[in-house]
């Protein structure tokens, strides 16, 4: 075999009759391709790992507990032969080419009829890779992840063959890291004709979108008469409707603060295609990249996410700073540097401990990302003196200092 290069092809497995022998982590791998493909499948083990009998469980695969006997390839396309025991496997293959049925083999892939590439999916198109005279896992797998990486980013996709799908996307673009943003939001960016970008979104994204893509800032659109949502939604529907591929790009997660529904609902109303793509809100990743969880077994049971763009005596407040004083778990606060006094104020006027311990986090997951920490009772005059600007995630509750017990 070593001779001649394998011959690359797809099985259509749709219904067929798919044999794998053994239930270990090599089944546990492989059984969800084969699922996915529509496979008729028996596995014959005596055990298996829990994840592949739960596909058992839920009726995905039919499972024989026992070993294999002679005969339980009859009428199968394909066999993977995937258990600890060299002679058995043997005799498999043996029974398999026999049959005529093709066969992949875990233990000895000289010996096999069959390799399993490595594969990897993006937007319909499969990536299949095989090393030339013998399966050399990790080569093909980063060879794999290099391909599929390159599609779902837009960087390997032809300038001819971009896709473009007139419409508008509201992308999450996470925390400011530009590796944080989405896999799909990331390939939508790649595809865009205009990207119309808030300033706390991803910006080192920007300088890869190629020369003909129109970038416009959305705080530097010309409002008029309109207020600022206003223009940014009429500015949507005026690209969508020339025809463009249009992303919106937001910081955080398009629906955590973002008005991103309010974006929907005007581009429904004007009869636009909208996608939205989720984003990884800061309320988690910058802890997180503090260093700071926001749960933590034995410490907080829960979280919740504040705005504290209003202060807690405006009358425009719909948040209850009283039930909020009460609570045991964490609180994160966004857009509420310039009312932490206010903020730590009312949360102490309503019982809150002012040693309670605070972290302002101030250009999370950045380079330019720092971290200052205070209590309730000093957070303002320490915010102030530290000159603590936003953007800066503010978290209260014990788990700021959770990692200092390490």
């Amino acid at each position: 075999m070593a001779e001649h290069p394998a011959y690359p092809v797809g099985l259509r497995l749709t219904g067929r009759r798919v044999v794998v022998v053994g239930g270990g982590q090599v089944a546990q791998r492989r059984l969800p391709a084969l699922i996915a493909a529509g496979a008729d499948i028996t596995l014959v083990s005596p055990s298996a790992t829990p994840s592949v009998e739960a596909m058992a469980d839920a009726g995905e695969i039919r499972w024989e507990r026992r070993r294999f006997e002679d005969g339980d390839l009859a009428d199968a396309w394909y066999a993977l032969v995937a258990t600890a025991d060299t002679e058995a496997n043997e005799r498999i293959s043996a029974e398999a080419e026999r049959s005529r049925v093709w066969c992949v083999r875990s233990d000895d892939a000289s010996a096999a009829t069959a390799w399993t590439p490595a594969t990897g999916r993006s937007e319909g198109v499969t990536v299949a890779v095989l090393t030339t005279d013998s399966p050399d896992p990790r080569r093909s797998a980063a060879i794999r992840d290099a391909v599929v990486e390159g599609l779902r980013d837009g960087t390997l996709v032809a300038p001819q063959q971009r896709t473009r799908t007139p419409g508008v996307s509201l992308v999450g673009g996470g925390p400011g890291d530009p590796d944080l943003i989405t896999v799909r939001g990331r390939r939508l960016l790649a595809e865009a004709d205009v990207v119309i970008a808030d300033r706390l979104g991803p910006r080192d994204l920007l300088d890869e979108l190629p020369p003909h893509v129109e970038v416009i800032d959305a705080a530097k659109i010309p409002y008029g008469r309109f207020m600022a949502q206003e223009a940014i939604n009429n500015a949507l529907i005026e690209h969508a409707k020339a025809g463009k591929a249009v992303v919106r790009l937001k910081g955080g997660d398009p629906y955590v603060f973002g008005r991103g529904m309010e974006e929907l609902q005007a581009l429904a109303e004007a009869g636009i295609t909208c996608t939205v793509v989720p984003g990884i809100s800061s309320s988690i990743s910058v802890p997180g990249a503090a260093g700071i969880p926001v749960t933590h077994r034995g410490v907080a049971h829960e979280f919740t996410v504040v705005s504290g763009h209003v202060a807690p005596d405006d009358p425009r407040s719909l948040v209850d700073w009283k039930s909020l004083a009460q609570l045991r778990g964490t609180l994160v606060i966004l857009m509420g540097v310039d009312k932490i006094g206010a903020i730590a104020q009312a949360l102490v006027t309503h019982g809150k401990d002012p040693g309670t311990p605070v972290a302002l986090v101030q250009e999370g997951t950045t380079a330019a990302q720092r971290r200052v920490d205070a209590t309730l009772g000093s957070v303002a005059e320490v915010a102030r003196a530290e000159e603590v600007k936003p953007p800066a995630v503010i978290v209260i509750g014990d788990v700021v200092t959770v990692n200092s017990r390490v």
